[in-house]
Protein backbone atom coordinates (compact mmCIF):
# COMPACT_ATOMS: atom_id res chain seq x y z
CA UNK A 1 0.00 0.00 0.00
CA UNK A 2 1.24 3.50 -0.83
CA UNK A 3 2.29 5.75 2.03
CA UNK A 4 1.39 9.40 2.20
CA UNK A 5 2.41 12.52 4.05
CA UNK A 6 -0.26 13.89 6.39
CA UNK A 7 0.21 17.56 7.29
CA UNK A 8 -1.83 18.88 10.21
CA UNK A 9 -1.82 22.62 10.87
CA UNK A 10 -3.95 24.80 13.08
CA UNK A 11 -4.22 27.02 16.11
CA UNK A 12 -2.77 26.15 19.51
CA UNK A 13 -4.62 23.65 21.69
CA UNK A 14 -6.82 22.32 18.89
CA UNK A 15 -5.74 18.75 19.57
CA UNK A 16 -3.38 18.49 16.60
CA UNK A 17 -0.87 16.37 18.47
CA UNK A 18 -3.52 14.08 19.93
CA UNK A 19 -5.07 13.14 16.60
CA UNK A 20 -1.66 13.01 14.89
CA UNK A 21 -0.46 10.45 17.46
CA UNK A 22 -3.64 8.43 16.98
CA UNK A 23 -3.26 8.40 13.21
CA UNK A 24 0.44 7.52 13.31
CA UNK A 25 -0.20 4.60 15.66
CA UNK A 26 -3.15 3.30 13.62
CA UNK A 27 -1.33 3.61 10.28
CA UNK A 28 2.11 2.58 11.50
CA UNK A 29 3.49 5.96 10.43
CA UNK A 30 6.17 8.16 12.00
CA UNK A 31 4.77 10.99 14.13
CA UNK A 32 6.62 14.29 14.41
CA UNK A 33 5.47 16.99 16.85
CA UNK A 34 7.02 20.13 15.35
CA UNK A 35 5.51 22.30 18.06
CA UNK A 36 7.60 20.37 20.58
CA UNK A 37 10.71 21.25 18.58
CA UNK A 38 9.96 24.97 18.85
CA UNK A 39 9.13 24.52 22.53
CA UNK A 40 12.50 22.84 23.06
CA UNK A 41 14.35 25.78 21.51
CA UNK A 42 12.25 28.13 23.65
CA UNK A 43 13.07 26.16 26.79
CA UNK A 44 16.76 26.32 25.86
CA UNK A 45 16.53 30.11 25.44
CA UNK A 46 14.83 30.44 28.81
CA UNK A 47 17.42 28.32 30.61
CA UNK A 48 20.22 30.36 29.03
CA UNK A 49 18.61 33.64 30.08
CA UNK A 50 18.07 34.70 26.48
CA UNK A 51 14.35 35.38 26.78
CA UNK A 52 12.19 36.73 29.58
CA UNK A 53 9.27 39.11 29.93
CA UNK A 54 10.06 42.20 27.86
CA UNK A 55 13.51 41.05 26.72
CA UNK A 56 14.60 38.64 23.97
CA UNK A 57 18.25 38.40 22.89
CA UNK A 58 17.56 37.12 19.38
CA UNK A 59 21.15 37.52 18.18
CA UNK A 60 22.51 35.36 21.01
CA UNK A 61 19.97 32.62 20.29
CA UNK A 62 20.87 32.63 16.60
CA UNK A 63 24.56 32.39 17.50
CA UNK A 64 23.88 29.39 19.76
CA UNK A 65 21.58 27.51 17.35
CA UNK A 66 24.35 25.16 16.08
CA UNK A 67 24.70 23.88 19.64
CA UNK A 68 21.03 22.97 19.98
CA UNK A 69 20.24 19.35 19.19
CA UNK A 70 16.64 18.13 19.27
CA UNK A 71 15.67 14.49 18.97
CA UNK A 72 12.72 12.20 19.62
CA UNK A 73 12.95 8.87 21.47
CA UNK A 74 10.02 6.47 21.58
CA UNK A 75 8.75 5.70 25.07
CA UNK A 76 7.09 2.31 24.79
CA UNK A 77 5.09 2.44 28.07
CA UNK A 78 3.70 5.86 27.14
CA UNK A 79 3.15 4.93 23.51
CA UNK A 80 4.72 8.03 21.98
CA UNK A 81 8.09 9.65 21.34
CA UNK A 82 9.40 12.10 23.93
CA UNK A 83 11.47 15.19 23.17
CA UNK A 84 15.16 15.37 24.05
CA UNK A 85 17.19 18.57 24.12
CA UNK A 86 20.93 18.00 23.87
CA UNK A 87 20.45 14.47 25.16
CA UNK A 88 18.14 15.34 28.07
CA UNK A 89 14.46 14.41 28.25
CA UNK A 90 12.53 17.72 28.37
CA UNK A 91 9.06 16.37 27.51
CA UNK A 92 7.49 17.69 30.71
CA UNK A 93 9.61 20.86 30.93
CA UNK A 94 8.47 22.18 27.56
CA UNK A 95 4.73 21.81 28.27
CA UNK A 96 4.44 24.58 30.85
CA UNK A 97 2.39 27.75 30.49
CA UNK A 98 5.61 29.75 30.84
CA UNK A 99 7.10 28.10 27.76
CA UNK A 100 3.78 28.61 25.96
CA UNK A 101 4.08 32.32 26.68
CA UNK A 102 7.37 32.64 24.78
CA UNK A 103 7.22 29.96 22.08
CA UNK A 104 5.47 32.08 19.43
CA UNK A 105 8.18 34.75 19.72
CA UNK A 106 10.94 32.17 19.31
CA UNK A 107 9.10 30.51 16.41
CA UNK A 108 8.94 33.87 14.63
CA UNK A 109 12.77 33.97 14.31
CA UNK A 110 13.62 33.08 10.70
CA UNK A 111 16.91 31.36 11.59
CA UNK A 112 15.11 29.10 14.06
CA UNK A 113 12.44 28.22 11.52
CA UNK A 114 15.04 27.48 8.83
CA UNK A 115 16.96 25.13 11.12
CA UNK A 116 13.88 23.22 12.24
CA UNK A 117 12.17 23.10 8.84
CA UNK A 118 15.27 21.45 7.36
CA UNK A 119 15.16 18.81 10.11
CA UNK A 120 11.42 18.26 9.60
CA UNK A 121 11.78 17.79 5.85
CA UNK A 122 14.49 15.17 6.42
CA UNK A 123 12.22 13.32 8.86
CA UNK A 124 9.48 13.10 6.26
CA UNK A 125 11.45 12.49 3.07
CA UNK A 126 10.33 8.85 2.84
CA UNK A 127 6.63 9.62 3.43
CA UNK A 128 4.64 7.54 5.89
CA UNK A 129 4.69 10.50 8.29
CA UNK A 130 2.13 12.46 10.28
CA UNK A 131 3.42 15.91 11.18
CA UNK A 132 1.61 18.68 13.01
CA UNK A 133 2.46 22.33 13.52
CA UNK A 134 1.75 25.76 12.06
CA UNK A 135 3.30 25.67 8.58
CA UNK A 136 3.46 21.99 7.65
CA UNK A 137 1.08 22.15 4.71
CA UNK A 138 2.30 25.55 3.50
CA UNK A 139 6.08 25.41 4.00
CA UNK A 140 7.42 22.06 5.23
CA UNK A 141 5.36 19.77 2.97
CA UNK A 142 3.47 21.91 0.43
CA UNK A 143 2.93 18.76 -1.68
CA UNK A 144 1.51 16.61 1.14
CA UNK A 145 -1.20 14.27 -0.09
CA UNK A 146 -3.50 15.17 2.81
CA UNK A 147 -3.58 18.54 4.55
CA UNK A 148 -5.77 19.32 7.54
CA UNK A 149 -6.36 22.63 9.29
CA UNK A 150 -7.61 22.31 12.88
CA UNK A 151 -9.63 25.03 14.55
CA UNK A 152 -11.93 25.61 17.52
CA UNK A 153 -13.11 28.59 19.53
CA UNK A 154 -10.52 30.22 21.80
CA UNK A 155 -12.69 29.51 24.84
CA UNK A 156 -12.97 25.80 24.03
CA UNK A 157 -9.23 25.55 23.47
CA UNK A 158 -8.41 27.43 26.67
CA UNK A 159 -10.70 25.13 28.66
CA UNK A 160 -8.97 22.04 27.25
CA UNK A 161 -5.51 23.46 27.89
CA UNK A 162 -6.45 24.56 31.41
CA UNK A 163 -7.78 21.10 32.27
CA UNK A 164 -4.66 19.47 30.85
CA UNK A 165 -2.37 21.63 33.00
CA UNK A 166 -4.49 21.14 36.13
CA UNK A 167 -4.57 17.37 35.62
CA UNK A 168 -0.77 17.21 35.60
CA UNK A 169 -0.54 19.25 38.80
CA UNK A 170 0.23 22.74 37.50
CA UNK A 171 -1.28 25.69 39.36
CA UNK A 172 -2.82 27.91 36.71
CA UNK A 173 -5.68 30.38 36.33
CA UNK A 174 -8.16 29.90 33.48
CA UNK A 175 -8.07 33.57 32.51
CA UNK A 176 -4.28 33.37 32.11
CA UNK A 177 -4.61 30.32 29.89
CA UNK A 178 -7.25 32.03 27.73
CA UNK A 179 -5.07 35.12 27.38
CA UNK A 180 -2.13 32.94 26.36
CA UNK A 181 -4.23 31.17 23.71
CA UNK A 182 -5.43 34.49 22.27
CA UNK A 183 -1.94 36.02 22.27
CA UNK A 184 -0.46 32.96 20.55
CA UNK A 185 -3.20 33.09 17.91
CA UNK A 186 -2.29 36.69 17.11
CA UNK A 187 1.48 36.12 17.07
CA UNK A 188 1.26 32.91 15.04
CA UNK A 189 -1.05 34.49 12.45
CA UNK A 190 0.81 37.80 12.11
CA UNK A 191 4.51 36.87 12.08
CA UNK A 192 6.42 37.76 8.92
CA UNK A 193 8.05 34.36 8.38
CA UNK A 194 5.65 31.49 7.64
CA UNK A 195 2.55 32.83 9.41
CA UNK A 196 -0.21 30.42 10.38
CA UNK A 197 -2.58 30.29 7.40
CA UNK A 198 -4.81 27.60 5.99
CA UNK A 199 -3.34 26.06 2.84
CA UNK A 200 -5.67 26.43 -0.14
CA UNK A 201 -6.02 22.66 -0.45
CA UNK A 202 -6.33 21.94 3.29
CA UNK A 203 -9.52 20.51 4.77
CA UNK A 204 -10.75 22.50 7.77
CA UNK A 205 -11.75 20.56 10.88
CA UNK A 206 -13.64 22.58 13.52
CA UNK A 207 -13.61 20.34 16.55
CA UNK A 208 -15.26 22.77 18.98
CA UNK A 209 -18.09 20.31 19.56
CA UNK A 210 -16.45 17.01 18.61
CA UNK A 211 -15.40 14.20 20.91
CA UNK A 212 -11.94 12.72 20.38
CA UNK A 213 -13.51 9.60 18.86
CA UNK A 214 -15.65 11.64 16.45
CA UNK A 215 -12.64 13.67 15.40
CA UNK A 216 -10.47 10.59 14.85
CA UNK A 217 -13.17 8.78 12.83
CA UNK A 218 -13.73 11.82 10.61
CA UNK A 219 -10.03 12.31 9.89
CA UNK A 220 -9.33 8.59 9.44
CA UNK A 221 -12.07 8.49 6.81
CA UNK A 222 -10.30 11.36 4.98
CA UNK A 223 -7.04 9.37 5.11
CA UNK A 224 -8.75 6.31 3.64
CA UNK A 225 -10.30 8.38 0.85
CA UNK A 226 -6.88 9.88 0.06
CA UNK A 227 -5.21 6.45 -0.03
CA UNK A 228 -7.95 5.02 -2.23
CA UNK A 229 -7.42 7.88 -4.65
CA UNK A 230 -3.79 6.81 -5.12
CA UNK A 231 -4.60 3.21 -6.04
Amino acid sequence: MSKITIAIDGFSSTGKSTVAKQLAKYLGYVYVDTGAMYRAVTFYAMKQGLIEEGDFNVEALIYQLPGIEISFKFNEPLGFAEVYLNGKNVERDIRTLEVSGFVSKVAAVSHVRQKLVEQQQKMGKDKGVVMDGRDIGTVVFPNAELKLFMTASAEKRATRRYQELVNRGDKVIYEDVLQNVQERDYLDSNREDSPLVKAKDAIEIDNSNMTLDEQFDKILNLVKITLEGLE
